[in-house]
């Protein structure tokens, strides 16, 4: 089945809502506990436009919202202005099509075109299948910290990955 990559609106988040959630309830590596609220994934969404962060959306031959991906600020410290770490997420019946390479070649693409010079990933350690799509974009594993987090009362390793998007000699001032 074909899918599409395109640019989100504000019509989609109801979708990105729903795929978020699924995430949440389904995903060991999304370490959130508690489902999202239409509130809050509407001042997600904004405060990516804002910032001028992207929200791509994959969507089947009939328009449904099967994946999405998106970076945004990493550590939210001046310091780290041109580093992103980005998302991405897909249901299952679409996955095994490539989208997540899609997504990665687009936003790696976007923050190039944007100026940012560093992409960062941060992964559930058991997540193989995210650490070798980014493995074959490129990325290299940067660390790992074992019990960095918590998910259904279980202790969960993260690994993160790391990709320079440019040679500048230095940032600017």
């Amino acid at each position: 089945m074909p899918y599409s990559i395109r640019p989100a609106n504000q019509d989609d988040i109801p979708a990105l809502l729903d795929l978020h959630n699924w995430s949440i309830a389904e995903l060991d590596g999304t370490w959130i506990e508690r489902p999202e609220t239409l509130e809050g994934r509407t001042r997600w969404f904004e405060e990516r436009m804002v910032a001028d962060f992207p929200v791509l959306v994959a969507e089947d031959e009939d328009g449904n919202i099967v994946g999405y991906g998106s970076y945004g600020t990493f550590r939210g410290r001046d310091g780290y202005d041109l580093t992103v770490e980005h998302s991405i997420y897909v249901y299952p019946r679409a996955q095994g099509h490539g989208l997540g390479h899609r997504f990665l070649d687009m936003l790696l693409e976007i923050a190039r075109k944007r100026g940012r010079h560093l992409m960062v990933a941060i992964i559930d350690a058991k997540n193989e299948v995210s650490i070798v799509l980014h493995e074959k974009h490129g990325f290299v594993q940067g660390g790992a910290l074992p019990q960095a987090g918590k998910k259904k009362g279980k202790w969960r390793d993260q690994v993160t990955l790391y990709l320079l998007l440019d040679d500048r000699d230095a940032p600017p001032a």
